[in-house]
């Protein structure tokens, strides 16, 4: 029977077993599933291994639309602690997610929204909500058919909303996870109601190389794809991750104990340049394998590998003479927490073909007494990143007026525009005891604070601004002449504290220019300093919509400034 006729049977049954809500204008195999898992252990790379498969098949003339089915019980990635995992994602629609919908974003060249974002909580919430309304018709809610049947009725959503050719569905985790269990049971579902000509299977596993034995072995990558064919869910394609490229051998085993061919079992080693494997992948032989398997290949043939090529040469840089640009932030041990402002510093290397090169400064390391000039030695520029919490805040005020007074090339991002301003009321002002009431509800000189005018805003008592909003720009400022004499730009948020109002004027007088404003109210977005190398920082995320043939303006005139000789 077919996957079509399949699910036919499921809608028109009589019978009450089968919880799988179809929306309105679903067509069984119209749209073609693509399944990602990973195996053996996690951070193998596995969204940037989707979004580089989403890239060749867009290449293809597919329309490809990427979901990020993470396993957690957060309702989504907010409140996640950066040590933990990484940077929160802020979506156009205000949605936050992990960091893989940046790279989706950044890979694709397209914006994404919350439909492209699901997790585990979010399901179950849900689930809570019609159970309360009686939406189950005075059925026991169980994790099958009710929680499965809520995810499959996401993808399928999501399937009818955009009108894709094929869904790319990451699942969070690990196989054999608790968390993802009922996920990975959702797209056995899905493989059993769609069929298999509409479904493709991929995992990716590692293939661990002990330094004491110097060979790749394959047990752990074995015992992983066998927990996967377990859950009833058999790959079509093995993409086996490693730090070094592994032997024909290796790919033989893995295909004997997989039941996949062993030209489906697909080597892919550590890369010194991301955005050059949709091409390696594509010479490997990924995306034929793909389309195989969903029977598209007629439908979409190969047009050459001309746009992949010059995506690869638009997407490298000269490394003779790199540019030595410092962050000083407080999450600095671990580089997924900034991953977007690398990226958009990477993306300014592709323009200017100068390398960029990072040097972490760790702003306790300054509040415990390290000194400025060691901690900021060789660099050509610095960027105070974004951020929550009193900790590490003196470091990044005492890196802001280092940077002033030394004629530093200067970027604050958010948390970074902030303290830009504390700093300049301490020094310039006058106001010694000026800071955020975020740091000190009663300071003295409240020059960053929560208004109510603010508040009012976002509605329903909300205070976080989050997600995409216009920003006003000031002819004649540094920041029109970037932004290509635009009045008005859209750019992302995430945050609760701004510019209080009442020391606009003395800021101004100081010498600061504010280029840019919320259209019709009192909120600073921009601060520069005209008289300054490059001194500029905003209240919103720019690294958020950077992308790697379309640099941020004020990225790139900051990379730019800081490779010029003094």
């Amino acid at each position: 029977m077919s996957g079509q006729s399949i699910l036919e049977k499921i809608i028109s049954t009589s019978g009450d077993e089968f919880y799988t809500p179809i929306p309105k204008g679903y067509v069984p195999g119209k749209t073609k599933f693509v399944v990602i898992t990973g195996s053996v252990i996690s951070g193998i790379g596995k969204g940037t291994i989707s979004s580089s498969l989403c890239k060749m098949l867009q290449d293809r003339g597919m329309n490809v639309e990427p979901i990020k089915l993470e396993a957690y019980l957060n309702v989504d990635a907010g409140t996640l602690n950066p040590f933990r995992h990484g940077e929160v994602f802020v979506l156009d629609d205000g949605t936050e997610t992990d960091l893989d919908l940046g790279t989706y974003e950044r890979m694709l060249d397209k914006n994404l929204g919350k439909d492209n974002f699901v997790t585990s909580g979010k399901i179950y919430q849900t689930i809570i909500e019609n159970e309360r309304a009686g939406k189950y018709l005075g059925r026991d809610v169980q994790f099958i058919p009710h929680v499965t049947g809520e995810i499959k009725k996401v993808l399928r959503e999501l399937a009818v909303k955009t009108k894709a050719d094929a869904i790319v569905i990451e699942i969070g985790g690990t196989v054999g996870d608790y968390e993802n269990m009922f996920a990975i049971e959702a797209m056995r579902e899905m493989l059993y109601e769609e069929g298999r000509e509409n479904v493709c299977v991929i995992n990716i596993t590692y293939v661990l190389q002990p330094k004491s034995l110097g060979e790749h072995k394959t047990k752990a990558a074995q015992l992983g794809i066998r927990k996967l064919l377990e859950l009833g869910l058999p790959p079509n394609i093995i993409i086996c991750r490693s730090e070094n490229k592994i032997s024909e051998k290796t790919r033989e085993k893995i295909s004997l104990n997989s039941n996949v061919p062993v030209e489906k079992v697909i080597g892919v080693h550590d890369v010194s340049n991301i955005y050059g494997l949709p091409l390696a992948l594509r010479k490997l032989g990924l995306d034929e394998h793909i389309l195989e398997a969903l029977a598209l290949s007629k439908k979409f043939k190969a047009n050459g590998n001309s746009k992949l090529e010059e995506w690869n040469r638009q997407t490298s840089c000269d490394v003779t003479k790199p540019v030595v640009i410092g962050i000083a932030g407080k999450y600095t041990g671990s580089s997924d927490t900034y991953i977007s402002i690398l990226k958009a510093l990477e993306h300014c290397s592709f323009a200017t073909k100068k390398c960029v090169e990072v040097k972490w400064i760790e702003t306790t390391e300054i509040e415990k007494g390290k000194s400025l000039a060691d901690a900021l030695k060789g660099v050509d520029g610095v960027i105070v990143p974004g951020g929550f919490g009193a900790r590490g805040i003196e470091g990044k005020i005492a890196v802001a007026k280092y940077c002033r007074e030394k004629n530093i090339p200067f970027l604050g991002l958010c948390l970074g525009f902030q303290v830009a301003l504390i700093e300049i009321a301490r020094n310039v002002i006058g106001l010694k005891q000026a800071n955020s009431t975020e740091f000190a509800p009663d300071t003295k000189y409240p020059v960053i604070d929560i208004l109510p005018e603010q508040k009012k805003i976002e509605g329903l008592g909300g205070n976080m601004r989050l997600g995409g909003k216009d920003v006003e720009i000031k002819q004649g400022t540094i920041a029109f002449r970037l932004h290509e004499n635009q009045k008005t730009i859209r750019r992302r948020f995430r945050h609760r504290f701004e510019c209080n109002p009442d020391y606009i004027e003395k800021f101004e007088k100081a010498g600061i220019v504010f280029s840019g404003k919320a259209p019709g109210y009192p909120i600073m977005q921009i601060l520069e300093l005209p008289k300054h190398k490059f001194f500029m920082a905003s209240q919103f995320h720019p690294e958020f919509t950077s992308r790697p043939l379309h640099p941020d303006e004020m990225f790139l005139e900051f990379v730019k400034k800081s490779s010029e000789e003094n």
